[in-house]
């Protein structure tokens, strides 16, 4: 059975969202496990119901290769667990399936030049921060939510609940709460 996998860092990630969920049943997956969480994230609850629910002989399908692990050590230890299993794994933009020992082979290079990107990008970023830093250039994210501190207080002063504040300018519940907290301080 074709078990898929699929998963977007945020939920503004519609689009690729969806063409995952079409690629996987497209591919003959009969049950797909989906969700819209960050991969950083340790806790993935979906990944795990999907590793729960393959079986011996099983293939677990994924588009891509950072749809399911965002490290060679991550990597390496989900495809453990499915190979303790008897799973297979097939990543389907690299034409990569387990089942083969080629495929074995493949998925570990691929998986240890994605790590390597991926370090070399955040290095990169690293340097770019600390440079526009130096210069006086970057003064990191503006707190979006301390931005709009009078509308929070002047909404909760005409009776309305933080949830309600929270979701009608955009912003997170806890910073509501902070925000007045503040404001009554």
């Amino acid at each position: 059975m074709f078990v898929g996998y699929a998963r977007t860092s945020t939920v503004e990630q519609q689009a690729g969202y969806e063409a995952q969920l079409r690629d996987l049943k497209t591919q003959g997956c009969e049950k797909v496990f989906s969700e819209q969480v960050s991969s950083v994230n340790s806790n993935r609850p979906e990944l795990e119901r999907a590793i729960e629910f393959v079986r011996e002989g099983d293939v677990l399908v994924v588009t891509r290769l950072d749809r399911l692990a965002r490290s060679v050590g991550d990597l390496h230890r989900i495809v453990g667990r499915l190979e303790a299993k008897k799973v297979g794994l097939k990543i389907l933009d690299m034409a990569i399936d387990t089942t083969s020992p080629t495929g074995r082979l493949l998925m570990n290079l691929v998986g240890s030049i994605a790590q390597f990107e991926r370090e070399i990008m955040l290095a990169r970023q690293r340097e770019g921060i600390a440079k526009a830093k130096a210069e006086h250039k970057f003064k990191g994210r503006a707190p979006t939510a301390r931005r709009k501190t009078s509308e929070v207080v002047s909404m909760h002063r005409a009776g309305k609940k933080p949830t309600e504040i929270a979701k009608a300018i955009g912003v997170g519940r806890s910073s509501v709460y902070r925000i007045l907290a503040e404001a009554a301080a």
